[in-house]
């Protein structure tokens, strides 16, 4: 039941983001239509990828992705929320370094096929943290691709914008490759073993090999 809340809400965001393409397209305001309708379709590819390569997120992974979309595309551009709170790119950046911080972990985990003595736990942190900087100057890119095409803003004050930006980018996923570390270790930061977990068991047939700490000592 709980699955299904995650993907009504969802679809709800989809449906809002529609109506308010069309509604901005009714009154002339092109620009918003543009921003709404892309917020549809990048929030969607990560659906896409993942079809593509058979992995299943938690609903709780899909829904951060879409909502993380709409406040950074939607909110932060048509609605200039970036001009309104000073804190919503600091905000934004740090939540999704952290969750590509957690996401390369796993990422780099499953290819060890869950296998957590194949490699040092150090070294696979620091793989997930090199994924996780890749994806947010990946996303700096982007900023200015968006800029230079259609004459927005992303950047902000241009270089100094997109520094504080890494830096914010290498902070979180400094603290997602720290909380891989630990999870190695069988140790715990703030909770955010439950995300692991949650994310081993809907992909367990890529961790043939898992097997949590504590039920290797015993064993």
């Amino acid at each position: 039941m709980k699955r299904d809340r995650y993907h009504l809400t969802i679809y709800l965001i989809w449906a809002a983001l529609g109506v308010a393409a069309l509604a901005s397209a009714f009154e002339g305001r092109w620009s918003t239509a543009f921003v709404a309708v892309g917020t549809i379709v990048l929030s969607y590819l990560p659906f896409s990828a993942l079809e593509r390569f058979q992995l299943r997120l938690p609903p709780s992974f899909l829904l951060a992705i879409v909502l993380f979309t709409v406040m950074s595309l939607f909110l932060g551009e048509a609605f200039d929320f970036y001009e309104r709170l000073w804190w919503w790119d600091i905000f934004l950046h740090a939540f999704s370094a952290l969750g590509f911080g957690i996401l390369g972990f796993l990422f780099i985990f499953m290819l060890f096929e869950g296998d957590r003595y194949a490699a040092p736990p150090w070294a696979m942190a620091f793989f997930g943290y090199c994924f996780a900087v890749t994806m947010g100057a990946t996303w700096e890119i982007f900023e200015f691709t968006m800029d230079q095409l259609f004459g927005l803003n992303m950047q902000k004050s241009g270089l100094p914008d997109t520094m504080g930006d890494l830096i914010v980018d290498a902070l979180g996923a400094l603290v997602g490759a720290v909380a891989g570390f630990l999870y190695l270790k069988g140790r715990q930061l703030g909770g955010l073993e439950a995300l692991f977990d949650q994310f081993i068991e809907a992909n367990r047939r890529f961790f043939r090999k898992y097997r949590r700490k504590d039920e290797g000592e015993g064993g």
